[in-house]
């Protein structure tokens, strides 16, 4: 039986339960209220002073955001969609362009190619014609150290027009190919090509369509033979006594840029030529330059890609009187096939570190528009080809011993009678045969010069340095 003693004791056990029960619940919802108050503290930290900060970032991200998508729209509709403002400039191949019209297509390949081109002026003929050049490289209207440049130019003579038609051809296909050809791309981002489609605008201005052999408008405005206006080093006469504007032109420009090859296009045969043009007794005579070696390799390569001037040995198939010229390999030396003073192509040579050619497109000076187009397809291989042995032979550097640019400094090959000067970058190129060994020494006045030997299979590069006496 249970005594009082035993019932006060459960009694108080169980109460003692049922005050522990409540203790833990009591616990428990203080629990909850510290994590409903850990939460509300959370909530408060979020949406109280920090959350300005957090407003103020994503306005900021968004404020990104809208000006990146209205760049985007700006650029799509300046570059991707600039056809529509500007139309892809096109040769019509079977027209013959005048001076405005070329003016005009210049300025339409300089605009729609801003970042290949540049589009200058070296000058004014008499009849105040400008004499327009277009400049076609990677990073057009800067020297890029190392980067050799070469000239194209055509109309020396106003009535022989082909080449004026070839450089424009030259223009569109160095520019529309540029993206889509890797031959392409890498010759315009290694060279820097400027072409100049009439030096003598206003001899045009007077020139025949049809004339076949004639001299009309061959001669400028004041009736002088441009090649045969240049300073001579044989022959001083009435016809290169005093330059002409065009002439003098032509001389600045040439100082102004360190070309390193050359093409002049004329019209009346079918044959490359190459110095020297003349001798002192003004004679039929070969007479070879000291460079002969490399104009003979450098008139073979244009000759060779030509579809018959090599094989035909220079014989036209556009014949005027059907008194076809014979030129063997459809090369020749100047003085050998008729002499000539005052020439563009030896004063190049003589007076500057550039080789030019005189090529001749053509028997016809001024044919027909309709047959254009064909000489394009003959002369676009070795037009080419040419530009691409602009680095035949050694190019590089001559340094100081810290590391200085040194400009004009000599650059001379033994057996060469011929030196070249350094740029003002300390870059030279120096055009020779492959396939030979050479010994180049490079020098000037207050250093000690150096002198390396080096075998050159087509082209290679050979710096020098040179130590400061």
């Amino acid at each position: 039986m249970a005594t009082n003693f035993d019932v006060v004791m459960t009694t108080i056990v169980n109460n003692t339960d049922d005050v522990q029960s409540i203790n833990q619940t009591i616990s428990n919802e203080q629990q909850h209220q510290q994590q409903q108050q850990q939460m509300m503290n959370r909530y408060k930290i979020l949406f109280n002073i920090p959350a300005r900060k957090i407003l103020i970032a994503i306005l900021f991200f968004l404020t990104i955001l809208i000006s990146l998508i209205l760049l985007g729209i700006i650029l799509y509709y300046v570059i991707v969609n600039r056809s529509d403002r500007l139309q892809r400039p096109k040769i019509d191949k079977n027209h013959h362009h005048n001076n405005v019209e070329i003016n005009s297509i210049l300025d339409a390949y300089s605009k729609y190619y801003p970042q290949l081109t540049r589009l200058y002026t070296i000058g004014y003929s008499n009849r105040n014609n400008s004499i327009k050049v277009l400049e076609i490289s990677d990073q057009p209207g800067v020297h890029e150290p190392g980067e050799a440049e070469i000239k194209l130019v055509g109309n020396i003579h106003g009535n022989e027009v082909v080449g004026r038609e070839l450089l424009l051809h030259l223009i569109d296909h160095l520019l529309s190919t540029y993206h889509s050809n890797s031959t392409i791309k890498s010759l315009v981002d290694n060279t820097r090509i400027h072409i100049a489609p009439t030096i003598n605008p206003d001899g045009y201005e007077n020139a025949i369509e049809g004339d076949c052999m004639s001299t009309i408008g061959r001669y400028n405005a004041n009736g002088k033979d441009l090649n045969r206006n240049f300073p001579d080093q044989f022959v001083n006469n009435v016809e290169n006594k005093q330059q002409e504007i065009e002439t003098i032109n032509i001389m600045q420009w040439l100082k102004q840029y360190p070309f390193v090859l050359s093409a002049s296009l004329h019209g009346g045969a079918l044959v490359v030529n190459y110095p020297f043009d003349n001798n002192k007794a003004m004679i039929k005579n070969e007479t070879k330059c000291p460079d002969d070696d490399v104009f003979r390799y450098l008139s073979l390569l244009y000759s060779k890609n030509h579809p018959y001037m090599y094989d035909n040995d220079g014989r036209c198939i556009d014949s005027c009187d059907n008194q076809l010229d014979y030129f063997s390999h459809g090369i020749t030396n100047g003085a050998k096939w008729y002499p000539v003073a005052g020439g563009m192509q030896d004063w190049n040579y003589i007076h500057t570190n550039c080789f030019e050619l005189t090529i001749e497109v053509g028997c016809k000076k001024y044919p027909f528009s309709n047959e254009l187009e064909s000489y394009w397809q003959q002369h676009q291989n070795s037009l080419l080809t040419l530009i691409n042995s602009t680095y035949i032979g050694v190019h590089g550097f001559v340094n100081d011993n810290h590391g200085q640019s040194i400009d004009m400094a000599i650059i001379s090959v033994d057996g060469i009678d011929k030196n070249i000067t350094t740029y003002k970058t300390g870059d030279y190129w120096r055009l020779l045969t492959p396939g030979h060994q050479y010994r180049i020494t490079a020098s000037k006045s207050g250093y000690n010069s150096q002198t390396l030997t080096i075998y050159i299979h087509y082209s290679r590069q050979l710096n020098f340095t040179l130590n400061q006496l």
